[in-house]
């Protein structure tokens, strides 16, 4: 039985990855923050908003308790939820947890041409977002560096890139090249 959750900061490539390895592997992915939406029928953004900061992160706990009785599957989870409750330790107990770094640089660079599909970076200058990425990374590394796998992403910006990554992370998590 395979259950790999991938976390990291956003624009690590939690997705990107996520969906590539799951293909390869022939299993499901999910995406948490997908998955929310989809049940709740609204955008991560109005949660957020409606319910504020605490009420959702109680949500989004829940929901991570809810795609972790899949299996075989690949989930994707929000930057901040390892960051709260034991959402690290429960995660590391019922699968394999694996934490995307990513240079701040390189993140840098994803982030600036995804500001509009990102609220929270809306009105960020270039210094701004630099120092934003810098401090969270800061603030988040206790509860990234949990993860049982440590992979860096800074390369995904092609197929080959991708395809390359996906090699390297079965090889790290001694997993099957073949489809299960």
């Amino acid at each position: 039985m395979i259950r790999i959750f991938l976390t990291g900061y956003m624009g690590a490539g939690k997705t990107t990855l996520g969906k590539a390895l799951a293909r390869k592997l022939g299993i499901p992915f999910i995406d948490l923050d997908w998955h929310i939406e989809e049940r709740l029928h609204q955008t991560i953004s109005e949660l957020f908003a409606r319910r504020g900061e605490d009420s959702f992160r109680e949500l989004e706990r829940s929901m991570l308790h809810e795609v972790a009785e899949f299996e075989n599957v690949v989930i994707s989870t929000g930057g901040g939820v390892p960051c709260f409750f034991d959402n690290m330790e429960f995660m590391n107990r019922v699968g394999t947890t694996i934490f995307l770094d990513v240079s701040p640089e390189v993140l840098f660079r994803r982030l600036r041409v995804a500001k509009r599909q990102r609220p929270i970076l809306q009105g960020l200058g270039d210094g701004e977002l630099k120092a934003f990425i810098a401090k969270a990374l800061e603030e988040r590394a206790p509860y990234y560096s949990q993860a049982r796998y440590t992979f860096n992403t800074d390369e995904l910006d092609n197929r080959w890139q991708i395809d390359a990554s996906v090699r390297r992370l079965q090889e790290l998590l001694n997993l099957p090249t073949d489809k299960i």
